[in-house]
């Protein structure tokens, strides 16, 4: 009933266990705090919180419109709503190095188990589009420093995305990878890989936990759980994946609507009325009220 029934602390060194464990965690991305608690019920490991979900939700593009805000606001929302740990998209951190700091304070306060933050030049846009571009070495590497030095719960996973694949080749971006571990980076999230060999080369490269973007209609293909498993990959996301099929479903359900007249041929393919109180707990609340109000005033 109501949020989550552990701490962000406890949801943070839950989150550095299961990396430690060397199994796949898997994350698909939540567009709200319901879809959150349908993908706990699900059994999935975490919750990731796409940026590109954040702006589409707001009816932006993903090119860096987004305040940190915004994203605060949204991540809280969800990551209070479950029991998993919640890893989030910090885009370039809002700015430089203070920027940075101030954004992985804020976010540690919205109670997410980790965020990313990656080398791309302000302002970004989707890592799976062309004209890309990411900083310097110098400034790639304060970002990180920045993150790990404004962090208060050491617990807080700070990942490094480095989007330096498309732009500078394969092995610059390895080499990019591998100083922004040296720099504090505890996980790293290499953007737009060519194919399963280069996901493969930056597991065995790096010393830290690395992450597969597996996002529909992107310059990655979609790789099953057992490729990414025997490439090496500790954690995959699926960032956009729920709001796509989501948005699908409604438009096809309001082409119905307008072309039939009603939504009768739909119904079939909707989350039933009993399925969404169980998933919002509606029980749990009518016992905790039952329980609360035991008294009465007929004899006042």
């Amino acid at each position: 009933m109501l949020y989550s029934t552990l701490t962000p602390t406890a949801k943070r060194r839950a989150l550095r266990e299961r990396l430690r464990s060397g199994e796949l965690l898997e994350l698909p991305g939540a567009f709200s705090p319901l879809a959150a608690r349908l993908v706990e019920d699900k059994g999935f490991d975490g919750v990731y919180v796409s940026g590109a979900v954040v702006a589409a939700d707001l009816g932006l593009p993903d090119v860096g419109l987004t305040t940190l805000s915004e994203v605060a606001a949204r991540a809280g929302q969800i990551a209070r709503m479950t029991d998993l740990p919640t890893l989030v998209d910090a885009d370039t951190g809002f700015g430089e190095a203070m920027n940075v700091a101030r954004t992985v304070q804020t976010l540690e306060d919205a109670g997410v188990a980790g965020l990313h933050v990656e080398d791309q030049v302000n302002p970004k846009r989707c890592g799976h589009l062309d004209g890309k571009q990411v900083v310097d070495d110098a400034t790639a590497l304060q970002r990180v420093r920045s993150a790990v030095e404004a962090r208060r719960d050491d617990d807080l996973l700070i990942m490094a995305r480095t989007d330096a694949r498309a732009v500078l080749g394969l092995d610059a971006a390895l080499d990019r990878a591998r100083a922004l571990v040296d720099a504090g980076a505890d996980a790293v999230f290499p953007e737009a890989l060519q194919d399963l060999a280069e996901l493969e080369a930056f597991a065995n490269a790096l010393p830290v936990p690395v992450l597969a973007n597996m996002t529909e209609f992107g310059k990655t293909d979609l790789f099953t759980r057992q490729e990414l498993v025997d490439a090496g990959v500790a954690i995959v996301i699926y960032p956009v994946s729920l709001l796509r099929v989501a948005m699908g479903a409604a438009e096809r359900a309001l082409d119905s609507l307008r072309s039939e007249g009603s939504l009768r041929s739909q119904v079939p393919g909707m989350q039933t009325r009993a399925r969404l109180y169980e998933l919002l707990d509606y029980a749990g609340y009518s016992a905790f009220d039952t329980g609360v109000f035991d008294f009465t005033l007929e004899e006042q």
